[in-house]
C-alpha cells in the first residue's frame, strides 16, 4: 500500500526518520531524506510538497514502513509544472527495501505526474535506481565531487595538496576572518550570494530559502561568512548530515579574488566538517572538466555518479538546460542587471526551475 501524505506532522516526521535510520545507505537513504526538507521547500520556495509511503500489510506507520519518496510540485507561469525529487537538492530519490516497494512508489509517482499534468516526473538519485518502463530519459553527465576526510584537522592539513596549502597561506595574510552561526547570519550571506549569482548569470534563489532551511534543520545546518576588514567577501551554507557535510550553496566576491577568500574559507569550511566527525565532504554536482570541477578536484575530491532518471510526458528535457542557445541568452541579459533587480525578481523565476 502507497500513501500520499501532504502535510506531515510531528508524529509523520518521527515515524519516517525511524525508518530512514534503520534502512539506511542500502536501501538508498541520505540525509537529503530528512523529511523536514519538503518543509523547507514548501516555505522557502513556495513548492508544494507530496511524501509518498509504502507500508506493509495495509499500514504505512511505524515499523511497518518499507519506502519513502519525497515529491516536491514546481509550478511556474513561465516554465510550466514539475514533479521532482527534490528540487534544491541532489540525492533524494526512492528509499525503499527491495525493488519491488521500488517499483510500486515509481508507479504511484508517475501517476501522480498524469494527475498534476506536469512536464515530466525527475527522479534524483546516487545511482539508477531502476529500469522501470516508465523512465524514458536519463541524465548522467553531472558527478558528485566527494573528499573522505581525514580524523583531525592536522591531518586534513597534511593530505590537503601544497599548491591550495600555499593558497590558503596567501589568504591567512589579508586578516581574512570567519564567523559561524543561522538565522543572524543570513543577510550578510546572502548580500555575497545575490551578487555572485547575477555574475554567474543565474536568478537567485529568495532569502526565505536560507532562512527556512537554518530553522528547519538547526541541528544540522549552519552558515559561513567570511569577512576582511569588516566586509563580508565571501560565504556557505554546510549541511552536517550524518558522516557527510556537504556545501548547497556557496559565493565569493570576484572584486576579492585577490584575498584568496574562497580557498580560505574551502578550507575552514573542510576542518568545520572533520571537527563534527563527518567522513566525507560533498562538494556538490559539476560537470566533468568544467571550472567548478576542476576546482573541487584540486583538494583531492573524486568524482561520484548521479544519475537523474525522468518520466518525460511533454516538451524536451533540454529546454531547461541553461547552455541551450534560448538560455545562453537569457544568462547573458541577466548578468547586466542591476544587483538590485534580480534580488526582485530573480526569486520568482528560480522557484520555477526544477
Amino acid at each position: 500500500m502507497i500513501q500520499v501524505v501532504e502535510r506531515l506532522d510531528e508524529v509523520w516526521r518521527q515515524r519516517l526518520e525511524g525508518y530512514l535510520a534503520r534502512a539506511g545507505a542500502r536501501a538508498g537513504a541520505s540525509g537529503e531524506h530528512d523529511p523536514r526538507w519538503l518543509e523547507v521547500l514548501r516555505e522557502g520556495l513556495g513548492h508544494r510538497p507530496i511524501a509518498l509511503v509504502a507500508g506493509r500489510n495495509g499500514s504505512a506507520g511505524g515499523e511497518e514502513i518499507r519506502g519513502y519518496l519525497p515529491l516536491a510540485l514546481v509550478r511556474s507561469r513561465l516554465f510550466g509544472r514539475f514533479l521532482v525529487s527534490l528540487p534544491y537538492l541532489n540525492r533524494a530519490g526512492v528509499v525503499a527495501d527491495d525493488a519491488e516497494v521500488a517499483s510500486e512508489l515509481i508507479e504511484q509517482a508517475v501517476e501522480l505526474s498524469e494527475e498534476l499534468d506536469v512536464r515530466y516526473l525527475e527522479l534524483r538519485q546516487g545511482g539508477v535506481c531502476s529500469q522501470h518502463r516508465a523512465f524514458n530519459a536519463t541524465r548522467g553527465e553531472k558527478v558528485r565531487m566527494v573528499l573522505p576526510l581525514p580524523q583531525t584537522p592536522e591531518e586534513l592539513w597534511r593530505a590537503i595538496p601544497s599548491k591550495v596549502r600555499n593558497l590558503v597561506r596567501k589568504g591567512d595574510g589579508t586578516g581574512l576572518t570567519i564567523r559561524w552561526g543561522g538565522r543572524e547570519l543570513v543577510d550578510d550571506f546572502y548580500r555575497v550570494f545575490a551578487v555572485n549569482m547575477r555574475d554567474l548569470g543565474t536568478p537567485v534563489y529568495p532569502r526565505r530559502l536560507f532562512e527556512a532551511i537554518v530553522r528547519w534543520l538547526s541541528d544540522r545546518a549552519e552558515l559561513a561568512v567570511v569577512d576582511c576588514g569588516g566586509r563580508p567577501m565571501a560565504g556557505a551554507l554546510l549541511v552536517h548530515d550524518p558522516g557527510v557535510t556537504q556545501v548547497p550553496s556557496a559565493s565569493s566576491l570576484r572584486a576579492y579574488n585577490h584575498t584568496n577568500a574562497n580557498m580560505w574559507m574551502y578550507y575552514r569550511l573542510l576542518a568545520r566538517a572533520v571537527e563534527r566527525g563527518s567522513r566525507e565532504f560533498d562538494f556538490g554536482r559539476s560537470t566533468v572538466d568544467s571550472g567548478t570541477y576542476r576546482f573541487k578536484k584540486q583538494w583531492g575530491a573524486q568524482p561520484q555518479p548521479t544519475v537523474w532518471q525522468y518520466h518525460l510526458r511533454c516538451g524536451d528535457l533540454g529546454d531547461m538546460r541553461p547552455e541551450s542557445p534560448k538560455n545562453r541568452r537569457r544568462v547573458a541579459v541577466w548578468q547586466r542587471l542591476p544587483v538590485w533587480v534580480t534580488r526582485l525578481v530573480g526569486p520568482a523565476i528560480v522557484r520555477g526551475i526544477p
